[in-house]
């Protein structure tokens, strides 16, 4: 039996990796300075990047469902 891979989800994945990108570029261009910005773009990396793990949790976990159900 073929593997499905959830490709929603890794799509949503690499999506939340290229706002945490951005953001991160954002706090380091305002560090000096607006430190405020700097710090709101850092937490919203920090979402992001939640956000992306979860989602690569969620096919992985789905990929190891397959192996076992095999």
């Amino acid at each position: 039996m073929t593997q499905q891979v959830d490709t929603n989800s890794l799509k949503k994945a690499e999506a939340a990796s290229a706002v945490a990108k951005d953001a991160l570029t954002q706090a380091i261009e305002q560090s000096a300075a607006d430190p405020t910005r700097a710090e709101e773009a850092l937490k919203q990396a920090s979402q992001e990047l939640l956000q992306c793990q979860g989602l690569v949790s969620q096919v992985q976990n789905g990929m190891q469902e397959q192996n076992q159900q095999q």
